[in-house]
Protein backbone atom coordinates (compact mmCIF):
# COMPACT_ATOMS: atom_id res chain seq x y z
CA UNK A 1 0.00 0.00 0.00
CA UNK A 2 1.45 3.44 -0.93
CA UNK A 3 2.44 5.69 1.97
CA UNK A 4 -0.27 8.29 1.21
CA UNK A 5 -2.97 5.59 1.25
CA UNK A 6 -1.59 4.21 4.49
CA UNK A 7 -1.62 7.68 6.08
CA UNK A 8 -5.18 8.33 4.84
CA UNK A 9 -6.26 4.95 6.21
CA UNK A 10 -4.62 5.69 9.55
CA UNK A 11 -6.21 9.14 9.73
CA UNK A 12 -9.65 7.72 8.84
CA UNK A 13 -9.31 5.04 11.51
CA UNK A 14 -8.18 7.57 14.11
CA UNK A 15 -11.15 9.84 13.41
CA UNK A 16 -13.62 6.95 13.66
CA UNK A 17 -12.04 5.67 16.86
CA UNK A 18 -12.03 9.08 18.55
CA UNK A 19 -15.69 9.62 17.66
CA UNK A 20 -16.64 6.23 19.09
CA UNK A 21 -14.38 6.11 22.13
CA UNK A 22 -16.72 7.79 24.67
CA UNK A 23 -19.56 5.37 23.92
CA UNK A 24 -17.23 2.38 23.93
CA UNK A 25 -15.64 3.43 27.23
CA UNK A 26 -19.06 3.85 28.89
CA UNK A 27 -19.99 0.37 27.68
CA UNK A 28 -16.78 -1.12 29.04
CA UNK A 29 -17.30 0.60 32.38
CA UNK A 30 -20.65 -1.15 32.77
CA UNK A 31 -18.77 -4.41 33.28
CA UNK A 32 -15.50 -3.01 34.63
CA UNK A 33 -16.15 -0.05 36.92
CA UNK A 34 -12.49 0.76 37.64
CA UNK A 35 -11.53 3.54 35.23
CA UNK A 36 -7.90 2.41 34.89
CA UNK A 37 -9.03 -1.11 33.96
CA UNK A 38 -11.59 0.26 31.51
CA UNK A 39 -8.90 2.44 29.87
CA UNK A 40 -6.64 -0.63 29.58
CA UNK A 41 -9.47 -2.53 27.84
CA UNK A 42 -10.09 0.46 25.58
CA UNK A 43 -6.42 0.44 24.56
CA UNK A 44 -6.53 -3.28 23.80
CA UNK A 45 -9.72 -2.71 21.82
CA UNK A 46 -8.07 0.07 19.79
CA UNK A 47 -5.12 -2.18 18.96
CA UNK A 48 -7.45 -5.01 17.89
CA UNK A 49 -9.54 -2.62 15.80
CA UNK A 50 -6.46 -1.27 14.01
CA UNK A 51 -5.19 -4.79 13.28
CA UNK A 52 -8.53 -5.68 11.70
CA UNK A 53 -9.38 -2.29 10.16
CA UNK A 54 -8.86 -3.60 6.63
CA UNK A 55 -11.86 -5.91 7.22
CA UNK A 56 -14.16 -3.05 8.26
CA UNK A 57 -17.14 -2.55 5.93
CA UNK A 58 -17.38 1.24 5.62
CA UNK A 59 -21.00 1.00 4.48
CA UNK A 60 -21.90 -0.01 8.06
CA UNK A 61 -21.60 2.04 11.26
CA UNK A 62 -18.11 1.90 12.75
CA UNK A 63 -19.47 2.04 16.30
CA UNK A 64 -21.39 -1.23 15.89
CA UNK A 65 -18.30 -2.99 14.54
CA UNK A 66 -16.08 -1.50 17.25
CA UNK A 67 -18.48 -2.42 20.06
CA UNK A 68 -18.10 -6.08 19.13
CA UNK A 69 -14.35 -5.77 19.70
CA UNK A 70 -14.92 -3.91 22.97
CA UNK A 71 -17.15 -6.73 24.23
CA UNK A 72 -14.54 -9.34 23.30
CA UNK A 73 -11.73 -7.41 24.99
CA UNK A 74 -13.88 -6.84 28.08
CA UNK A 75 -14.58 -10.55 28.39
CA UNK A 76 -10.89 -11.35 27.89
CA UNK A 77 -10.00 -8.93 30.66
CA UNK A 78 -12.62 -10.37 33.00
CA UNK A 79 -11.38 -13.88 32.29
CA UNK A 80 -7.81 -12.83 33.13
CA UNK A 81 -8.86 -10.83 36.16
CA UNK A 82 -11.70 -13.01 37.39
CA UNK A 83 -11.02 -12.00 40.96
CA UNK A 84 -12.09 -8.48 40.00
CA UNK A 85 -15.22 -9.48 38.08
CA UNK A 86 -18.16 -8.07 39.97
CA UNK A 87 -20.95 -9.13 37.62
CA UNK A 88 -22.07 -12.51 36.38
CA UNK A 89 -21.85 -13.31 32.68
CA UNK A 90 -25.65 -13.12 32.46
CA UNK A 91 -25.68 -9.69 34.12
CA UNK A 92 -22.98 -8.43 31.76
CA UNK A 93 -24.96 -9.64 28.73
CA UNK A 94 -28.11 -7.90 30.01
CA UNK A 95 -26.18 -4.66 30.57
CA UNK A 96 -24.54 -4.89 27.14
CA UNK A 97 -27.97 -5.29 25.55
CA UNK A 98 -29.15 -2.20 27.43
CA UNK A 99 -26.03 -0.30 26.30
CA UNK A 100 -26.77 -1.16 22.66
CA UNK A 101 -30.10 0.63 23.00
CA UNK A 102 -28.36 3.45 24.84
CA UNK A 103 -25.88 3.75 21.95
CA UNK A 104 -28.77 4.31 19.55
CA UNK A 105 -30.07 7.01 21.90
CA UNK A 106 -26.57 8.57 22.10
CA UNK A 107 -26.41 8.74 18.31
CA UNK A 108 -29.81 10.46 18.21
CA UNK A 109 -28.65 12.99 20.82
CA UNK A 110 -25.43 13.63 18.88
CA UNK A 111 -27.45 14.18 15.72
CA UNK A 112 -29.76 16.60 17.53
CA UNK A 113 -26.75 18.37 19.03
CA UNK A 114 -25.23 18.86 15.57
CA UNK A 115 -28.53 20.31 14.31
CA UNK A 116 -28.83 22.61 17.31
CA UNK A 117 -25.21 23.76 17.14
CA UNK A 118 -25.96 24.86 13.59
CA UNK A 119 -28.71 27.12 14.94
CA UNK A 120 -26.38 29.01 17.30
CA UNK A 121 -24.73 32.25 16.24
CA UNK A 122 -21.20 31.95 14.88
CA UNK A 123 -19.82 33.61 18.02
CA UNK A 124 -21.63 31.16 20.32
CA UNK A 125 -20.53 28.17 18.23
CA UNK A 126 -16.92 29.36 18.35
CA UNK A 127 -17.06 29.65 22.15
CA UNK A 128 -18.76 26.27 22.61
CA UNK A 129 -16.20 24.65 20.31
CA UNK A 130 -13.32 26.35 22.09
CA UNK A 131 -14.56 25.47 25.57
CA UNK A 132 -15.83 21.91 25.05
CA UNK A 133 -13.97 20.57 22.03
CA UNK A 134 -10.62 22.34 22.33
CA UNK A 135 -10.59 22.40 26.14
CA UNK A 136 -9.76 26.10 26.30
CA UNK A 137 -10.25 27.99 29.53
CA UNK A 138 -12.65 30.95 29.71
CA UNK A 139 -9.57 33.13 30.27
CA UNK A 140 -7.93 32.04 27.01
CA UNK A 141 -11.25 32.39 25.16
CA UNK A 142 -11.58 35.88 26.62
CA UNK A 143 -8.19 36.86 25.18
CA UNK A 144 -8.95 35.25 21.82
CA UNK A 145 -12.38 36.88 21.53
CA UNK A 146 -11.43 40.24 23.06
CA UNK A 147 -14.22 39.99 25.66
CA UNK A 148 -14.30 39.78 29.43
CA UNK A 149 -14.14 36.42 31.18
CA UNK A 150 -17.59 37.15 32.65
CA UNK A 151 -19.01 37.74 29.16
CA UNK A 152 -17.50 34.42 28.02
CA UNK A 153 -19.09 32.58 30.96
CA UNK A 154 -22.47 34.18 30.29
CA UNK A 155 -22.38 33.41 26.58
CA UNK A 156 -21.40 29.77 27.21
CA UNK A 157 -24.13 29.44 29.85
CA UNK A 158 -26.75 30.99 27.56
CA UNK A 159 -25.62 28.78 24.66
CA UNK A 160 -25.86 25.64 26.82
CA UNK A 161 -29.43 26.60 27.72
CA UNK A 162 -30.28 27.17 24.06
CA UNK A 163 -28.74 23.82 23.12
CA UNK A 164 -30.63 21.98 25.86
CA UNK A 165 -33.95 23.54 24.85
CA UNK A 166 -33.31 22.82 21.18
CA UNK A 167 -32.28 19.19 21.82
CA UNK A 168 -35.35 18.58 23.98
CA UNK A 169 -37.50 20.05 21.21
CA UNK A 170 -35.80 17.78 18.64
CA UNK A 171 -36.38 14.72 20.82
CA UNK A 172 -40.07 15.55 21.27
CA UNK A 173 -40.41 16.09 17.53
CA UNK A 174 -38.73 12.72 16.81
CA UNK A 175 -41.02 10.93 19.28
CA UNK A 176 -44.18 12.47 17.82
Amino acid sequence: MPVADSEDNHEHFTRLLLESEPVMLRSIQVAVPHRADAREIMQETAVALWRQFDTFDSSRPFINWAMGFARIETRRFLARESRRAQLSEKAIEALELEMEHSTEFDHAIESHLATCLGKLSEKSRRLIKGYYHEGRSPESLSKREGRTVEAIYKTIQRSRGELQTCIERQIRKAQA
